[in-house]
């Protein structure tokens, strides 16, 4: 009797598992196909009416992009992550969801944790002068500060109005600077000093060289290594043990490193470029290790989670600093209602964008080892319409128009922008094009008799008559609306 029962416990546990199994396999088949929609739809930020998507290889090959690596976030998980390409093309070495890339300016997110941590903490207010926090350099300050102080909300949020946009890295035969001489533009830094360029508070301009101050705070008040101290209190915690901040990455396999590569395919000497800016542009990651970074973030957001920072925390360094968009460490956007904080980052050779949805747990990284990033915004269109991720999809579709050639030669001239920045509009049979000083020639596609769009970048051109007809104005719509008077 009792080896029947144990029988029959038996069959009803295979049955189970069978079905278990079943279930997993209609679900990896089902994400298998999302994976492939994904794969197959790429568009850009402009489409014409009837234009087909094209697919992920389709577009590597155009942006001659070797390698490229993706990660997707639903319902505070990762749903899926994958490498395409090369790592290293000589090489034949292929990006896996392992494959380290330089994450460049999204390092400042994770510096924003990490600073944050320390007010967390009680060991920084974000509202007092730097200079009470700085022990091995002070912030020289001087009459453009007008006597305001820059706080530490005011680097994070790139709104102390310091020079310094972004840094050039260093090759592997150069000389590498310290931190200090990096701050004061002393050799061997390649970079200028960071200085105050305007008072601090008054709006928000991009600073790398900010950020850099905000890496000396970080290791005065720890005396520690500023990576050491990055691994030990964030990247941990979060489960981002693939990732450091060490400049180079000397503790690394090197087969896990990409190669950086220009816009033309050809590898950077060296294959990669040293960042002792590390805060700024030092961090080494993949998608796997940031979706991990995004949904602690998330969950703590929502007080699930406080593996590094607690919710008020993550609300203070998710919350705009006299500014719409700019918070502490990362950019809120806002499209059709739903809240994204995101980054992106543009190093020698590599290229990078991650978004993640305030609420709902979703979001999406890209990376690529490439000067060239457009596929980023293609791959991130395609997911969000598979996923359906309100907000993301950002692809505007436009139905080409005929002008007739006479209505053409009418809009031809030259507009000034601004004093000594022009832009001329010309004609070439039944074509427009503008060229901006300084800058190539584009095609003009007209959507309107009057009104014409680019289809490399989001812009809108418009031609403007008086009330006799004549051309006066070239309305130009990227960011905002600028009126170009016509001069010739």
């Amino acid at each position: 009797m009792k080896k029947t029962r144990y029988a029959l416990l038996v069959v009803l546990s295979l049955s189970r598992l069978n079905a278990i199994a079943q279930s997993a396999g209609k679900i990896n088949d089902t994400l298998q196909k999302k994976i492939q929609l994904v794969e197959k739809g790429l568009v850009g930020l402009i489409q014409t009416e009837g234009q087909a998507p094209w697919t992920i290889q389709d577009r590597m090959a155009h942006y001659k992009v070797n390698g490229v690596s993706v990660a997707v976030i639903r319902n505070y998980k990762i749903e899926w992550a994958k490498g395409y390409g090369w790592a290293d093309a000589a090489a034949k070495r292929p990006v896996t969801d392992k494959t380290l890339f330089q994450a460049a300016s999204i390092s400042k997110s994770l510096n924003g944790v990490g600073v944050l941590k320390l007010v967390q903490d009680g060991k920084l207010d974000p509202d007092k002068d730097i200079n009470q926090y700085l022990t091995s350099w002070k912030f020289p300050y001087d009459s453009v500060s007008k006597h305001k102080i820059i706080n530490t909300k005011n680097l994070l949020s790139h709104t102390a109005g310091l020079t310094v946009h972004g840094f050039g890295g260093y090759s592997n035969k150069d000389s590498l600077p310290t931190i200090i001489q990096i701050l004061n533009g002393s050799k061997p830094a390649n970079s200028d000093p960071i200085r105050s360029m305007f008072e601090p508070g008054l709006r928000s301009e991009y600073s790398g060289g900010g950020i850099t101050i905000s890496q000396l705070i970080v290791m005065d008040i720890t005396h520690q290594p500023y990576d050491q101290f990055m691994y030990q209190n964030v990247l941990k915690p979060m489960g981002m043990t693939a990732s450091t901040y060490t400049q180079p990455p000397v503790n690394t396999k090197p087969e896990l490193l990409a190669t950086a590569y220009r816009d033309n395919g050809t590898a950077v000497e060296g294959k990669y470029h040293i960042y002792p800016e590390q805060a700024a542009a030092g961090l080494w990651t993949n998608p796997t290790d940031l979706s991990k970074y995004i949904i602690e973030t998330q969950l703590a957001y929502q007080g699930k989670s406080s593996k590094v920072l607690n919710q008020a925390t993550t609300k203070l360094r998710l919350t705009p600093y006299l500014d719409k968009a700019a918070a502490l460490g990362v950019f809120i956007d806002e499209n059709s209602g739903t809240k994204y904080f995101q980054h992106g980052g543009a190093n020698e050779g590599f290229r990078c964008q991650y978004f993640g949805s305030l609420d709902g747990g979703n979001g999406v990284v890209v990376m690529v080892n490439s000067d060239d990033g457009a596929i980023m915004n293609e791959i991130i269109n395609s997911i969000a319409k598979v996923y359906n991720f309100n907000g993301l999809y950002r692809s505007k579709v436009y139905k080409e128009v005929a002008v007739d050639s006479t209505v053409l030669q009418s809009y031809v001239g030259k507009y000034e922008m601004r004093p000594g920045f022009n832009l001329s509009i010309t004609r070439e049979g039944n074509k427009l094009y503008g060229r901006a000083t300084g800058q190539g020639k584009l095609d003009l596609f007209a959507e309107a008799q009057n009104k014409f769009f680019l289809k490399v970048v989001p812009v809108e051109i418009e031609f403007i008559k008086d009330d006799k007809g004549k051309i006066i104005i070239c309305r130009i719509y990227q960011g905002g609306v600028n009126d170009a008077k016509k001069i010739e």
